[in-house]
């Protein structure tokens, strides 16, 4: 699979470990920065990650900062992108199982780097159930399309 992943300064630790398991795992992973501890604009690079996916261009994404609440802003607001900012491993299960998320949101202050580890774990592991789930992705996907 091959995946984008973006981070601010605040993220970039964790980017670093998660881009390394990544690849461990044989996925691929473009990574958009940053690739420095300075501090800068999550925009800056969220969008274009988040754009790749929304393209088709990349399978899935993941963006990471402080809180995570900045990085799903900016990774919603690009056509195509489900972006869930996920808190614990039930939100990543379900994030992925009914809405079909595309990219992963991280908040890499909020939560130990164990716990952000194991919501990717769930995330990469858990696949869209469909069905009625289908209906509500297909609505999303319909308003958005403007």
């Amino acid at each position: 699979m091959n995946f984008t992943i973006a981070a601010d300064h605040r993220g970039l630790d964790l980017k670093s470990k998660i881009k390394n398991k990544l690849e461990a795992l044989g996925h691929s992973v473009e990574d958009f920065g940053t690739n420095s501890t300075e501090s800068c604009d999550y925009p800056d690079f969220a969008f274009p990650a988040a754009e790749k996916v929304g393209k088709g261009k990349a399978e899935k994404g993941i963006l990471i900062c402080s809180t995570g609440i900045g990085m799903s802003i900016i990774g919603n607001k690009v056509k195509n992108v489900r972006a869930s900012l996920c808190t614990n491993v039930h939100q990543a299960e379900m994030t992925r199982q009914h809405n079909d998320s595309n990219v992963l949101v991280l908040a890499a202050d909020e939560l130990p780097e164990d716990k952000n580890l194991e919501i990717l774990e769930a995330w990469l592991t858990n696949d869209f159930e469909g069905g009625r789930h289908q209906r509500r992705v297909s609505k999303i996907h319909d308003l958005t399309q403007n």
